[in-house]
């Protein structure tokens, strides 16, 4: 298992998070969006974590909860130890300084009617983070060379004059001028051509290696998460299907999800057919959940078993680094779920790559 930090406060811990969503008013419809989540990020060594879903995992839920956009319905998100909703004004602004977010699409954040200096300037105004104009350039320029930006190609042009990459880029750079701990990069490759992704990744990877932040990398490519990561969290309908190590979440998956997600990714061979959703087999069918705790994919299993549907399954140990919340594995100890930052490892110094 990971170290534990002793004595040590983490800087954001998600703790048994729930969250459901209520829609009608007559008659009411739940949605579990996520479910007794925990997770923290260490104040001590910086780490590189990817959380992997398909659409409506939960992975826009979290971070909305991890950055207090929204309240959990149930369990706590804390910064520094302190609930986010209950956060002093110097706590908050703490808060802001330590946690910085990449969002998905890099156009919506700008205000087409300024250059892109402006998004760049607001941060150091805000928390006076130089005393001249001359402090403020170089502070700038610094944190666009750091993301491998030219300023003089850069500075003084609209968002529209930017390729979607370099804005990406600038985003990265506005996140590093407040010099955060923690970097919650949302899809931040998505939206941008397979040629630049590589580049926006390898610029995050430079703020985890050289500047010591620790990355939340949220994205539905596993293949990316892969390359970037040091531990991978697999969501499906807001519970954890498996977590641990990339290097052995990605390529030995044990959970029935993780294997889809990892055989659904094409072949670079036209000879080889693409199984997409049957690369599982046929789901096993006939089951029928007893109550509300029950696994969420039994559906779309092969392998799912009554037990599947009559409690959901516990997360078990198959490694000192991975857990697997698979009833296939119930020969390996059990451990709570609030114990899975100890199974992650966050102590390694070298990022993969």
């Amino acid at each position: 298992m990971a170290r534990r930090e002793i004595g040590m406060t983490a800087i954001l811990e998600a703790r048994n998070v729930s969250k459901v969503f209520a829609a009608g008013v007559i008659s009411k419809t739940e949605t579990v969006a996520l479910e007794r989540f925990s997770f923290s990020i260490g104040s001590e060594t910086p780490s590189v974590t990817a959380i992997v879903g398909e659409s409506g995992s939960g992975k826009t839920t979290l971070v909305r909860l991890l950055l207090g956009l929204i309240e959990p319905t149930g369990g706590e998100v804390l910064y520094r130890g302190q609930n986010l909703a209950r956060l002093s004004r110097t706590e908050q602004n703490g808060f802001l300084r330590d946690v910085q977010t990449v969002f998905q699409d890099p156009f919506e954040v700008y205000n087409p009617f300024y250059k892109v200096d402006h998004v760049l300037e607001l941060p150091i105004k805000y928390f006076k983070l130089a005393d001249s104009k001359a402090a403020k350039r170089d502070l700038i320029e610094r944190s666009l060379e750091a993301v491998g930006l030219r300023p003089d190609e850069t500075l003084g042009r609209y968002p529209h004059q930017l390729s979607g990459g370099q804005r990406q880029r600038v985003m990265v750079a506005r996140a590093l001028l407040l010099k955060p701990k923690v970097i919650i990069a949302d899809e931040p490759v998505s939206m941008v051509d397979a040629s630049l992704r590589a580049t926006i990744l390898e610029s995050l990877l430079k703020l985890n290696r050289e500047f010591g932040i620790s990355l939340i990398y949220i994205t539905h490519d596993i293949t990316t998460a892969y390359q970037i990561s040091q531990d991978v969290i697999v969501l499906y309908r807001g519970s954890v299907a498996e977590a641990g190590n990339a290097e052995l979440v990605v390529p030995k998956p044990e959970h029935p999800y993780t294997r889809l997600l990892v055989g659904s990714i094409p072949l670079p061979d036209p000879e080889e057919p693409w199984l997409g959703e049957h690369v599982l087999g046929t789901p096993a069918g006939g089951l029928v959940p007893t109550g509300d705790s029950y696994c969420r994919f039994y559906q779309r299993c092969p392998s799912a078993m009554q037990q599947c549907v009559e409690s959901a399954p516990p997360f078990f140990l198959t490694d000192p680094q991975r857990v697997t919340a698979c009833y296939l594995y119930q020969h390996a100890p059990a451990v709570p779920t609030t114990e899975l930052s100890d199974v992650l490892k966050s102590d390694r110094q070298a990022v993969p790559t």
